[in-house]
Formats: structure tokens, sequence, C-alpha cells
């Protein structure tokens, strides 16, 4: 074993979200860092996943804007979609943002080491590039990659990942959609903004199935109204390509053709042949397994981001760095409470959620202690105004702190912070609606549904 002394305070494997962020945190503690990536900080958010697909997503709705401008008395002319142009705007925004974290790492007088590490001891990484690079403290972090599935070859032609279809300079007429998640309705979302014939096929009853029952609901109906075809309860028998595409058979015999398939099946954990069970580091199907302090059954080894299980976001994976380099200082930081992240899926409309979905609420303290009110967004001067439909919907223990906060409508991400407010910090009904939300906004229908879930509505029947 190399001397622990001899080397960093902390060495990162991976810079992505997780990493970078323990490795920022950890040098303003004043510890010594060493970076490793095998490609580019910033990892598959900034490069391949939240600010691309968002860039896309926002492409498509100046599209949406522009052909529905007529609505809003504004006589604009939609000509078409330019998808290098897109393209080359999109990129622009991940390399502006690429730039500032290069400078960033600079700054904070980290030492990046560009390379494939693999770990070869509680303390010693290798890298492909011949260095040993030793730490007293080691983090894992070397996030996450587009799964498949038996009989779903990738092909990054017809049939593509997440990866390939933010690649695209052209757009099929008509694509499928193999996943009804957040990746899969993101980018049915953002297909058909630019003028793509979408269908989805999910397995599951419905889609964005790890969300509330009703925000899917709600999304399902919006996709109806924009004409994205789906099919739910159902998976896929088998995928064959034609001389114009492809065909994917689904269960009861259901025959979707198009162009192009997109296998959106979720992601798995970056961990194989990286040496972390050789080193006696707990592994269950391939992730890393952790206590409440991210700490592996290696002592001095930790673990942060999508190899960690749980709920694979970019500032999950942001904050749980953060929370390792203050353990690693002695800072003794609050473990993390995974149901107090924010969720957001970026579709038109936009779903968000905080806390407990109903469902779960009553699992966890039984139905008849869980009451939930829902506040119809046409009940707001500001959704009106944005011609958007959907819902506040809080869920609360009786007598109790509201445990869940449900979201649906264009440009409802942006009450997140609010939502995340009334979680984490187990407001009640009633601290919530004696506070002044601001008029006219969407933030105000947040203000309004803690008024009728506090027995007083004003807006909304009760």
């Amino acid at each position: 074993m190399s001397d622990p002394n001899a080397g960093y305070d902390v060495v990162i494997l991976g810079g992505g979200s997780g990493g970078y962020a323990a490795a920022f945190r950890a040098a303003e503690l004043g510890l010594k860092v060493a970076l490793i990536e095998k490609d580019k900080v910033g990892g598959t958010c900034l490069h391949r996943g939240c600010i691309p697909t968002k860039a896309l997503l926002h492409a498509g709705e100046v599209a949406d804007t522009a052909r529905e401008s007529e609505q809003f008395g504004i006589l604009a002319e939609f000509k078409g979609v330019d998808m290098p142009a897109v393209k080359e705007y999109k990129d622009g925004v991940v390399a502006k943002l690429y730039k500032g974290l290069q400078g960033l790492v600079k700054a904070h007088k980290v030492d990046f080491i560009q390379g494939t590490g693999k770990l070869v001891g509680p303390n010693s990484v290798q890298v492909d590039n011949g260095q040993t690079v030793t730490g007293k403290n080691v983090v894992l972090a070397t996030g996450s990659y587009s799964k498949t599935l038996p009989g779903l070859e990738v092909d990054g032609e017809r049939i593509i990942t997440s990866e390939h279809a933010l690649e695209l300079t052209s757009l099929p007429s008509k694509a499928i959609v193999i996943g009804g998640g957040v990746i899969g309705v993101e980018f049915a979302s953002a297909w058909k903004s630019l003028g793509v014939d979408v269908e989805i096929i999910e397995g599951l009853p419905r889609l964005i199935a790890a969300e509330d029952a009703d925000s899917s609901k709600q999304l399902e109906r919006a996709f109806r109204k924009r004409g994205i075809k789906f099919h739910t309860g159902k998976f896929f028998e088998k995928v064959e390509r034609t001389d114009s595409g492809v065909q994917v058979t689904i269960q009861g015999g259901t025959v979707v053709e198009g162009e192009l398939v997109l296998v959106a099946v979720g992601r798995g954990p970056v961990t194989a042949n990286l040496g972390y069970e050789e080193q006696g580091v707990n592994m269950d199907r391939g992730f890393v397994l952790v206590n409440e302090h991210l700490q592996t059954s290696v002592p001095g080894v930790y673990a942060v981001g999508d190899i960690v299980p749980g709920i694979q976001l970019a500032h999950r994976g942001f904050l749980q760095g953060i929370f390792v380099a203050e353990h690693i200082a002695g800072l003794n930081p609050a473990p993390i409470d995974e149901t107090g992240i924010p969720r957001v899926t970026f579709t038109e409309p936009e779903v968000a959620s905080m806390g407990l979905n109903e469902d779960k609420a009553k699992e966890k303290y039984g139905a008849d202690k869980i009451k939930s009110v829902n506040y119809n967004l046409a009940g707001n001067g500001k959704s009106n105004i944005l011609k958007t439909q959907g819902f506040i919907k809080l869920v609360a223990v009786e007598d109790g702190p509201i445990v869940g906060v449900h979201m649906v409508g264009a440009r409802i991400s942006e009450q997140i912070g609010e939502a995340e407010l009334i979680y984490n910090w187990e407001a009640y009904a009633n601290d919530v609606a004696q506070l002044i939300h601001m008029h006219p906004t969407q933030n105000e229908a947040i203000g309004e549904a803690a008024m009728l879930l506090a027995g007083k509505p004003l807006h909304a029947h009760d």
C-alpha cells in the first residue's frame, strides 16, 4: 500500500457535477486536491445531458411560439427549423459554460489530471497516462451511461441514445421513443416542437411513473393535445430495421414504424473495470453502496452522484460532492435527505416536484392521515397570460407539515425553489398561506394552494 500521507488530501475520480463540486469545496477548505477526468470537466450534465437537452427544448419552445404567435395578436411567420443552427446554438451554450468551469478549476488551484483512473488501493488511483495518484481520501464520482436492453442494439444511426440525439443535424419525420421516463418525454417534447412526429412506448402504466399520478395524467393530457402518441403498460418485443427506418413491435402485436428509435430506458453506473470491487468496495448491480455519510465499505473511500443508488440528478451529485468535502474536512455536515431533492421534467408543460407523492405519503403516514389539495392554474393570472394549463398540488399530514409539492405548467420549474423550502423546512399550510406572494406571478399559485389547504381559499373552491 502506498503512503497516504505522501500525496493529496483528496483524490477525486470523475469530473462531473459531483466530482468537481467535491474538488472545489475541498479546495476552499484548504485541502490539497487532485481531480482525475477521462474527458472534460463538467461530465454528462454539461456536455451530454442537462444543459444541451434544455437548450434543445428552448429552441423547440421558440418554434412553438412562432407557430402560435397569432393567438397573442402577433403576426409572425414560421419558416422552419435549421437544425445545424440549432446545434450551433446548443454547442455554444455548452462551450461558454465549459470555459467558465475550466477557469474555476484553475482558480481553486485544483490539480486536474487528464486520463482514465482505476482504484488500485484504498488510497491510490492509477491513471492510464502512467501516473499513480495517492491521497488520504478518495472520492468515486464516475457517473453514468445510457442503458439499453436486449434486442435494442444501438448503432448510432437508426437506433440511438440521448448522446446521439444531441448531435443530430437533421431530424426524422417520425421518431419512436422507447421509455417514458424523464429523458424519453423530454426528447419527445423537444422533437415534437421541432416538427417531428413522435410515438412513445412505455412498459409502466403511465408516463413519468416516478411522479405523482396527477402529474402523469396532466402531462399525458397535454401530450395528447399536442399530438404526441404514447403506449403505456406495454413493453417492446422486438425492433427491426426496414428500408426506410425501423419498426417496433410491442406487446399485443401492435407495430409502430419510424425513421429512428431513441432508446431512453434509463442510465447505468459507470463502475465496471475500475477496480472498485477488487479493492473491497461493496456493490449492488453495479452501484456503489454507501452509508449516510456517503462512505463506502473501504475506510477513506467515498462515492457520490449517479453511481450511488437513488435518483440520478446532477444537482444531487453536486450536493453530495459538497457534503463529502465538508465531511472530510471535519465540518460534520447534516446527512442529505434524498426526498428533499427537487425534481423537474422540462417538457411542455413542465413537471416539478418535491418530497413525497400522494401514494408514498399514504404508505408512510397512513391514508387517513394525509390531506391533499389541487389548485388549478386556471385561477392564476400569469398562467392565463402564458396560456398554460396545470396545477399546484400540496400533500400534507393532517395537522402536520406539507410533505409533497407537485406542479405542472409552462415555466413551473421556476417555482421549485419555494417548494424546496416548504418541504425541507417542514412548513405547515398556515405558514405558507400567511406569506405574501407577488402578483401577478405563477408563484402566487403556491400561496393559493396553501390557503386552500389551510381552509381559507380565495380563488379556489374548497
